[in-house]
């Protein structure tokens, strides 16, 4: 079954809420008018009584129960003679009856048999409802007990036509109220129309338009807030999509020029072994830029698509550090760099990927050899700082420029000024450091001045102290350092 429409819904329970308020309202008024009426005839009641004790207390003393029959039927039956009514004394005398009381009240309790309280009920009489009322009253030392009564039939009329009134009317309001809900939720649901024609002409050509926000603050302005939020976001995804593409396109493109162009001049005309081998070795040095681009490439597409994994372990900060620089121990000394490698403790132990984390450290030496002319000096440095083991690499390269500090952790960016003193590079190992930086939890930060070097650093959580199972090569390769 398909849900109804928000529209719908939204005057289904207005009305639902309108019509329990109503049923309420009109219960509350009917039991008020109800109360009323019933007020209306107990002060009525009381007044008969109060008519009939003035009117004995205006007869003389001594005045026989015969005379004072003789005097209130003579005034009773032009005045009272069709009114509920009847009198009796204490001694059983009756001082007055109207005819409708006799038939369906032939006898009536005493004075002294009655209740001192007063007391109503209701009786039906000649198909005619009656409301009674018994009191006693006491003039002259005699009591009486006086019995009066008012028909129901104009009480029941208008009850019976408030109740068809006040139905009609909350059918009237109920019917209106929907028709009014309806269109206040409908006017409700525009800006979120609004918002909904103006999302369906948003696609990936027109990213920066932003859909209206209204000025009133609430849901519907939070709504398109977020909204406008998340394009922002999916915009600047596309403009990284395209711009990595069109970056990646042209990195790739040069160094498959320079294959194509080399193949071809070879194959021009024949050539001796010698000129083959010269143009293998350079082909052979575009395959190595082109692999490296590529790995990046592949490297951060994974990392992109969340495929890429961190599996944090203890790792001995000491055999890190010296298999990363035995790895380029060699590339320093053609560089005619002085390189040092330091560590606080031999059982220094950090959590780390196995994997990544040297990853991170060769793109770090690879930089700093790169923008260190010859004579200069890279220092890989891991010291314990409380609970943590920080890791640096220190040049003392050409430097960053203040301006350039914060880029080049862009994809494909490069200082400009770097670009004619330094070895070609696709700017993305920076970019990927600082993604596996992340993934471990920590930032990558750089303190450089121009002509004075760089220092890129990162801190890790430090691990239990761990027993090194391979320490032969380490000591090895840190011999083989000094």
């Amino acid at each position: 079954m398909r849900a109804l429409p928000i529209r719908v819904r939204l005057t289904l329970w207005y009305s639902l809420a309108v019509s329990v308020t109503m049923f309420a309202i009109g219960c509350a008024a009917l039991w008020m008018v109800h109360r009323a009426i019933n007020d209306l005839e107990s002060e009525e009641l009381q007044q008969r009584v109060r008519s009939v004790r003035r009117f004995i207390e205006s007869r003389p003393l001594g005045e026989t129960s015969v005379q004072l029959r003789e005097e209130i039927t003579a005034d009773y039956n032009v005045s009272h003679g069709n009114k509920w009514l009847q009198v009796i004394d204490e001694n059983g005398n009756w001082i007055y009856r109207s005819p409708h009381v006799a038939e369906a009240f032939p006898t009536l309790a005493l004075p002294q048999q009655v209740a001192r309280n007063s007391s109503y009920f209701t009786y039906t009489a000649e198909s005619i409802s009656v409301r009674a009322l018994i009191e006693v009253i006491e003039v002259h030392g005699v009591r009486y007990t006086v019995q009066t009564g008012l028909t129901l039939t104009k009480t029941v009329s208008v009850l019976s036509n408030f109740r068809i009134q006040l139905f009609v009317l909350i059918t009237i309001g109920l019917i209106a109220s929907s028709l009014a809900g309806y269109f206040m939720s409908r006017r409700a649901l525009n800006p979120i129309a609004a918002i909904a024609a103006e999302a369906r002409l948003i696609n990936d050509r027109n990213l920066d338009i932003r859909l209206p926000v209204p000025s009133a603050k609430d849901e519907i302005s939070d709504l398109s807030r977020t909204l406008n939020q998340m394009l922002e976001r999916i915009d600047k995804a596309f403009k990284s999509v395209r711009t990595f593409t069109g970056n990646a396109s042209h990195e790739l493109r040069t160094p498959i020029s320079l294959l194509r162009t080399e193949i071809e001049v070879a194959l021009m005309r024949p050539r001796d072994t010698g000129q083959y081998c010269a143009i293998l070795d350079r082909l052979h040095g575009e395959t190595i830029i082109m692999t490296n681009l590529i790995e990046d490439l592949l490297s951060l597409a994974r990392a992109d698509g969340g495929a890429e994994t961190v599996a944090l372990k203890p790792i001995l900060v000491e055999k890190l550090i010296h298999q990363a620089a035995g790895f380029w121990k060699h590339a320093m000394d053609r560089a005619l760099i002085d390189f040092h490698v330091q560590c606080d403790s031999a059982n220094l132990a950090l959590l780390g990927d196995e994997v990544l984390l040297p990853r991170l450290l060769s793109i770090l030496l690879e930089n700093a050899a790169k923008f260190t002319p010859p004579g200069g000096a890279v220092t890989l440095l891991a010291k314990a700082e409380g609970n943590r083991v920080n890791l640096s690499v220190t040049d003392t390269g050409i430097g960053i420029p203040p301006e350039y500090q914060t880029k080049i952790f862009d994809r494909f960016y490069r200082v400009a000024a770097a670009k004619a003193t330094a070895p070609a590079g696709s700017g993305l190992g920076l970019a990927l450091g600082s993604w596996i930086a992340d993934r471990h939890g920590t930032e990558l930060c750089v303190v450089s001045k121009p002509g004075h070097g760089s220092c890129f650093s990162f801190s890790l959580e430090r691990a239990e102290s761990v027993v090194s199972v391979n320490r032969a090569p380490v000591e090895q390769s840190d011999a083989a350092l000094h």
